[in-house]
């Protein structure tokens, strides 16, 4: 990418609507939109100046828009930005792209204005991941996370930690300067009341990651149990509106049934699956194959057992199975009729009253990310390069412990410190590779 060049792309989604924007930024940003806009006034920092998009030629008017001029260093790309709102035709939107591009303008890269707010210290590197995360956010509290960290809140979360490291730090420096005087600046008792946070801290914020991932990506969960249990009843109580069949007939559902839900602003993916039990029936048996394929697949599996009657020998199977496979929630249904009896790691629900379904919502964000009730107000990361990151950090300052129980020189020591900041100025953006910054930037949308 030439960063001198002034670019232009569509930010508006493809397709047809009420308006498309189309942004420009860089130096000659004002002087590619007068040259391919009859303005009715002048071009003005700050203020939204009426004007017509005209043909190749400049005779005929194609459409009218408003231009809106953002001056550098005040605008999201710390340039100079002009945003031209057309009415949302395609054809429209590329006839100012390509006259655009003919003024002397470049088509942006994907990514490539958040990436000059980047470089040009608008935001820091968390804060042009989040904006990703917050173009892409399915659930209104994924987008409220997202803004959160488009506002620093990544940043604040590591500032202590960077901190206290970089005091520690800076206090051997010192006793290293003073090695030749005899002074004792930093004993190890000292080192290691100082080190004992900044550890504990970063753990915290790695083990925030297991909510943090839920928030971003959501999960998967598999609803499986005998036939006439109440599965299907179950997966349209959770989905809110009967989108699966439901009769008396065992074996109604032949097929998994899919959908997507939230549970406390996450993601669920939802799947329906045929009831599991003996049969010699070709289509049911296909069916109870992919149950089990939705079972292996899931990230939670929840069986489905009849909580009016006894267990039998099916059930215990299906409920080992689910285990062997990974995590899994027996539920125990049918609780609002009076012949109920639950066991004590079953959790009840009515599939008909809709009766303890907020409980197994809980227990299964519970399940999946212990603690998360803490993190949920924000305190947490959701970047698995983040999360990488800090736990490499992690891994040093525990060497860094080790050397300084063990009573090692401070140069030695040094080093670890160093290696633990490294990865932590990584995740800021303060020490980052070219190649890590293409790799997240060429994820973005082009015109973002």
């Amino acid at each position: 990418m030439r960063l001198s060049d002034t670019i232009v792309a569509i930010s508006t989604p493809p397709g047809r609507g009420g308006l498309g924007v189309v942004r420009i930024s860089g130096s000659n940003a004002a002087q590619i939109a007068g040259a391919i806009l009859r303005l009715h006034g002048e071009l003005r920092p700050w203020t939204a100046t009426r004007a017509e998009l005209t043909d190749h030629d400049g005779t005929h008017v194609v459409d009218e828009t408003i231009a809106t001029y953002f001056a550098a260093p005040k605008s999201y790309t710390a340039e100079d930005v002009v945003e031209i709102s057309c009415h949302g035709a395609p054809v429209i939107l590329r006839h100012c792209l390509d006259r655009a591009v003919r003024a002397g303008a470049r088509l942006a890269e994907p990514g490539e204005f958040t990436l000059r707010a980047y470089l040009n210290g608008r935001i820091d590197l968390p804060r042009a991941e989040a904006v990703r995360d917050l173009i892409e956010a399915t659930t209104l509290y994924q987008a409220r996370i997202a803004a959160q960290q488009t506002q620093g809140s990544v940043s604040r979360l590591l500032a202590p930690i960077k901190t206290q490291l970089l005091e520690l730090i800076a206090l051997l420096e010192a006793g290293i300067d003073f090695a030749e005087d005899d002074i004792s600046v930093a004993p190890a008792s000292e080192i290691l009341r100082r080190l004992e946070p900044v550890i504990a801290q970063t753990a915290v914020l790695v083990n925030s990651f297991r909510y943090g991932h839920l928030v971003r990506e959501g999960f998967a969960l598999a609803i499986v149990g005998q036939p006439n249990v109440g599965k299907s009843s179950l997966f349209n109580r959770l989905l809110e509106r009967n989108r699966a069949i439901v009769t008396e007939i065992p074996g109604t559902t032949r097929d998994v049934v899919s959908e997507t839900i939230e549970f406390a602003g996450i993601p669920v993916h939802l799947v329906d699956t045929a009831g599991i039990r003996e049969t010699g029936e070709l289509v049911e048996r296909l069916g109870i194959e992919r149950s089990y394929e939705a079972m292996a697949d899931a990230d939670l599996t929840l069986v489905v057992i009849d909580g009016t009657s006894s267990s039998d020998p099916h059930s215990h199977d299906l409920i080992s199975r689910a285990y062997s496979q990974g995590k899994a929630l027996i539920v125990a249904n049918k609780c609002d009729l009076p012949n109920f009896q639950p066991q004590a790691d079953e959790i009840p629900v009515s599939a008909l009253t809709g009766q303890g379904i907020d409980a197994l919502k809980e227990a299964a964000i519970r399940i999946l990310a212990p603690g998360a009730e803490a993190q949920s107000d924000g305190g947490f990361i959701t970047s698995l390069r983040h999360e990488n990151l800090l736990r490499e950090a992690a891994s040093m300052l525990e060497k860094a412990r080790a050397a300084a129980t063990a009573g090692f020189p401070h140069e030695l020591l040094l080093l670890d410190l160093y290696c633990a900041l490294q990865p932590i100025d990584a995740i800021t953006g303060v020490t980052t590779a070219d190649d890590i910054l293409n790799r997240i930037f060429s994820t973005f949308c082009i015109g973002k």
